[in-house]
């Protein structure tokens, strides 16, 4: 089977597909998109949208042998189709899993996404004045104008934010390496949002986290040949 990743490197999305391909031990091409013209993403998968992923020659696929999943949580249960050992969706944990994981993806991510604008700006404007153009326009028009401004200035409350919102997460991980026992689909969408406060390359999980740190090193270190869950 032939895997391609369509991503932009700074997407939480994109980061948990990726791990969860590194967890099932698939090899895959990575597509780091174009912002601004997008052309091989609409060639492959018909709209704008990251993390998209072609699979040819999947099992139970159709289209020729080829198709393209949008969106994370589709792209995860499809792999778990198509590659179901090692599981992101042990049948214990299943529905804690899934919930959890849409709980991570949104809740978590308004908290988080706030505090990474700044260094999202930063990581556009090394790409070139029209990525940064389009990235701004993008966050004003859905959160008015001057928004990334104003998230420079509350970057100190933004991360006040973020503690609140990874606390409980600091004390689930009291009890073992990963959230729900085992590595999961929930660890994996974690560790995607976590890593936007990672994008300049240095950590910015708050030192009052120890154990989310600690998880993150674990999570980005994972494959599918994983069997040491210590820091």
């Amino acid at each position: 089977m032939k895997v391609t990743l369509y991503q932009f490197a700074t997407s939480p999305a994109c980061s948990k597909v990726r791990k969860i391909l590194d967890y099932k031990g698939l090899d895959y091409q990575i597509v780091e998109v174009d912002y601004v013209e997008r052309k091989e993403l609409i060639a492959a998968s018909g709209q704008i949208m990251v993390p998209a992923l072609r699979l040819e020659d999947a099992a139970g696929g159709d289209g020729g042998g080829v198709e393209t999943i949008v969106s994370s949580e589709r792209i995860a249960l499809r792999l778990e189709e198509v590659c179901p050992e090692p599981t992101i969706l042990p049948p214990r944990n299943r529905g804690l899993h899934l919930a959890l994981t849409r709980y991570i993806d949104s809740a978590v991510e308004e908290a988080l996404f706030r505090a990474a604008v700044p260094d999202e700006a930063e990581y556009f404007a090394r790409q070139g004045a029209d990525r940064l153009a389009l990235f701004r326009y993008i966050r004003e028009r859905k959160y008015g104008a001057g928004f990334c401004e104003r998230m420079e200035r509350e970057r100190e409350p933004n991360f006040v934010r973020v503690l609140k919102v990874l606390a409980p997460f600091e004390m689930a991980l009291e009890q073992g390496a990963f959230l729900l026992g085992g590595a999961g689909l929930a660890d994996f969408a974690l560790y995607g949002q976590l890593h936007s406060l990672a994008l300049t390359g240095a950590l910015k999980i708050p030192l009052e986290l120890p154990r989310l740190r600690e998880f993150y090193g674990r999570v980005d270190r994972i494959s599918a040949a994983l069997d040491d869950t210590g820091p």
